[in-house]
């Protein structure tokens, strides 16, 4: 591409590239990253790192990016669902050329993409890169994932809260995504440490193996926000959304990916991959709530505002705002909870609309109840549930 010198001429390339590429589309997502390469498949991606991402945004850039291939003799196919391409310095300076209009604002947020050009750039020409080390991914369609760079792309729309919880197509990720040794943030295969033990260890080179996943950790990608505090890095997986304000306490606590919170809370338990915790609310130490796979028939699990769950409890079904499931309780959705007539009618109160009879009901029956407080009788064993009479609030200043 020329040299683009007003932002009028940078509008009208945008069209021109629009009008003139053969089933255009703008992406759904899309983003630059830097992959990291199998030691003995050097072809292989294991895992990809993006500085910016671009989600249902930054058309213009897409389009750029787009027309920089072309320029270099690959086509995007957009009847694909993702696209991933090898891209080289003669690409970037195709792009900053475009993006010359901008270059006086690239630092600041309206133009993050022209950053990632430039400090792309800088790096190649002062200290070179190995092929195929760099790659630009696009997404068409919220559907199966099929590589490494588009699933990474879409677990840092997650963690990023550029999507919510539960709201993209996830399936293929755990296919896509190889198993691999991670040390120190980088990912190697298992292959290779098998092929060169000898050698590794009995030169001193062996490397010290942090854990072993297809996943990442939430901290190898994301910062979080100033008031968020993570204990213990091995207890957060990459693709998990924490809000603001949460406190992942160490020891018994872990957030799996597409889980996580959606305002201020602190996770001293399980919050298992799917599930969703409420503002305000606090799962208790060694709590478990349990994911789509682990007793629930198939149904997503959300805790709503203020709610406690005790520690060691377990909650299997949907709660509504300030529910308190008590200390070692098991609330699942076959789980027998005895209403007396007094505190059903008290439980209505807090949940117009909603008709609910009788005195012995399954767990499945109360979900997504407001204001419910689970308890055990300790004399008869009996699983009990009445209206919370408190509001559960944190500790302001703890978080």
């Amino acid at each position: 591409m020329e040299v683009i010198q007003t932002t009028d001429a940078f509008k009208a390339l945008i069209e021109n590239i629009k009008t003139d590429t053969p089933n255009y589309k703008d992406p759904l997502a899309f983003g630059i990253c830097r992959v990291d390469l199998g030691q003995l498949n050097v072809d292989k991606s294991l895992q990809a790192t993006y500085p910016l991402i671009n989600w249902d945004e930054n058309f213009g850039s897409a389009a750029i990016f787009i027309r920089a291939l072309a320029e270099q003799g690959i086509e995007v196919d957009f009847s694909q669902n993702e696209v991933v391409c090898n891209i080289n310095l003669e690409f970037l300076k195709s792009c900053l050329n475009a993006f010359t209009p901008y270059s006086d604002e690239a630092y600041g947020d309206a133009h993050k993409n022209i950053q990632v050009v430039s400090a792309l750039y800088s790096q190649i020409v002062n200290n070179g890169s190995f092929e195929g080390e760099f790659k630009v991914c696009f997404i068409f369609e919220d559907a199966a994932l099929e590589s490494v760079e588009a699933t990474y792309l879409k677990l840092y729309a997650i963690s990023q809260a550029k999507v919510g919880l539960r709201e993209i197509n996830l399936n293929g990720a755990f296919g896509a995504l190889p198993n691999v040794a991670w040390s120190n943030g980088q990912p190697i295969e298992l292959d290779y440490l098998r092929e060169f033990e000898i050698e590794l260890k009995l030169s001193g080179e062996y490397p010290h193996i942090d854990f072993v996943d297809k996943f990442p950790r939430f901290l190898q990608h994301i910062i979080p926000a100033d008031n968020t505090r993570i204990l213990d890095t091995a207890k957060v997986r990459f693709g998990a959304q924490l809000a603001a304000g949460t406190t992942v306490m160490p020891g018994a606590s872990y957030i799996n990916f597409n889980a996580g919170t959606t305002g201020v809370s602190m996770v001293e338990g399980r919050i298992s991959s799917s599930a969703i915790v409420g503002d305000g609310s606090d799962v208790g130490g060694g709590a478990s709530i349990l994911g789509v796979l682990s007793g629930t028939d198939g149904n997503p699990i959300s805790v709503g505002k203020n709610c406690l769950l005790g520690a060691n409890s377990v909650c299997g079904i949907p709660l509504g705002d300030a529910c308190i499931i008590d200390a070692g309780l098991a609330i699942l959705e076959g789980t027998k909870i005895g209403i007396y007539s007094a505190e059903l009618e008290k439980i209505k109160e807090v949940n117009s609309g909603v008709s609910i009879e009788g005195e012995i009901f399954k767990g499945k029956q109360l979900a997504g109840l407001n204001g419910l407080h689970f308890r055990q009788n300790s004399l008869t064993g009996e699983i009990t549930a009445s209206r919370s009479t408190r509001e559960v609030k944190l500790n302001a200043e703890l978080h």
